[in-house]
């Protein structure tokens, strides 16, 4: 069912027509990802780190909880291609397209792409953000941020960020995508040097944590931070440093936190997504220990969310903030043996149907303007619509 009959059934027409209750509108959207985030993830996360009579993650504090379902256009196992480009766009995809209708899959993308909830907060004078720990041309964020046949023209969506769409701040890994010749173009046939052109377009390009931090203190509003040359170091490997851990390499809530004091700074408000990438990775090696790193990292995230929006009164009521995940990966399941508890710290006892993604419908919490219309079962299209709709 459309949310908008979902909205017509539940709510008084004047609500959304007339000028007794007017829409709720949020002046900047939070969008968070979990990619690949079941709600085992979830618990095996929250049992590590506070036992399972503990603290709730922060995510889990957000009042309202719906869920959705997330098929694509082609398969009923989606991609996060296809489902981050409903977020994005508000209408489903085939698995691998990035808001792009490739019908006669001849590599255009035709019928032309509307734009992504991004652009519209572009348009709109807002500041943009994109913040993950995959390379940042990976296939959720190259899904606000461009429009291309193929998740696998990850050149093509980094010269859309810096020439077309020209987010203004971009933090995370895959430097090797910005800078590239002839003989490694991408599928869409797409090289260059958009490090260069970045530069050219007044972004401060950064490569470490002190060169962020310092941008970020001298006010700058577009900043392209790429600090791995593929994906980000997972969290794990923080803990247990290896070779190829990178030496002033930002973690995904120092990311946020610093992309944050950048887009605040916009007066009309800003559009922000923040993924924890590779708890899908994770979830497809069967990673359990490397899967509740990223997870715990990625609620770190959430709570440098919620602690910038309990900063200031004016925050809570002015940004719609909502976490989701685009599926699940792995079938991750708990088990355990009869008359056992788990305690803190304890890595549970687990299975896996899969290393790839499973059908599971997604849970989703929220919080701010709109969020109500969340609290239930949806589809991934009605995020957008909801975003679109409360969007000042």
């Amino acid at each position: 069912m459309s949310l908008w009959l979902i909205f017509a059934s539940c709510t008084p027409k004047k609500q959304f027509r007339g000028k007794k209750e007017p829409v709720p509108k949020a002046k900047n959207i939070i969008f968070m990802v979990a990619d690949g985030m079941g709600l085992a993830h979830v618990a095996a996360a929250r049992i590590f780190k506070n036992g399972p009579d503990g603290e709730s993650l922060h995510l889990e504090t957000l009042p309202t909880i719906g869920y959705q379902r997330t098929h694509s256009a082609s398969d009923s196992l989606t991609d996060s291609a296809a489902a981050a480009s409903a977020w994005a766009s508000g209408e489903k995809f085939r698995n691998g397209e990035i808001s792009c209708h490739d019908d006669d899959q001849n590599g255009r993308c035709e019928p032309a792409p509307g734009p992504t909830i991004l652009e519209i907060a572009k348009a709109k004078g807002k500041a943009t953000g994109l913040v993950v720990t995959s390379t940042v041309t990976h296939a959720t964020p190259a899904a606000f941020g461009s429009h291309v046949p193929s998740r696998r023209c990850e050149k093509e969506i980094a010269r859309q960020y810096i020439q077309v769409t020209e987010v203004d701040v971009i933090l995370g890994g895959g430097r090797k995508k910005f800078k590239s010749t002839e003989k490694q173009a991408d599928e869409c046939g797409t090289f260059g040097d958009f490090i260069a052109d970045a530069a050219r377009k007044g972004y401060q390009v950064v490569y470490t944590k002190k060169a962020l931090d310092g941008v970020v203190a001298k006010g700058s509003r577009k900043i392209l931070g790429l600090f791995t040359p593929k994906g980000k170091t997972p969290e794990l490997f923080r803990l247990y440093p290896e070779e190829h851990y990178q030496a002033e390499e930002p973690t995904l809530p120092q990311m946020t936190t610093a992309a944050l004091e950048s887009v605040e700074k916009d007066e009309d408000g800003f559009f922000l997504l923040v993924e924890g990438s590779q708890i899908d990775w994770a979830s497809h090696r069967n990673d359990v220990a490397y899967q509740i790193g990223e997870a715990l990292a990625f609620d770190e995230a959430v709570k440098v969310v919620l602690d910038w929006i309990n900063e200031k009164p004016n925050r809570r009521q002015n940004t719609l903030v909502i976490i989701s995940a685009d599926h699940e990966t792995g079938g991750f399941a708990i088990s355990g043996a009869r008359g056992r508890k788990y305690k803190r710290g304890d890595i549970v006892d687990h299975g896996w149907t899969s290393k790839g993604h499973t059908a599971e419908d997604m849970l989703i919490w929220s919080q701010g303007p709109g969020s109500k219309f969340m609290g239930r079962a949806v589809d991934n299209t009605d995020l957008y619509q909801v975003m679109l709709k409360v969007l000042k």
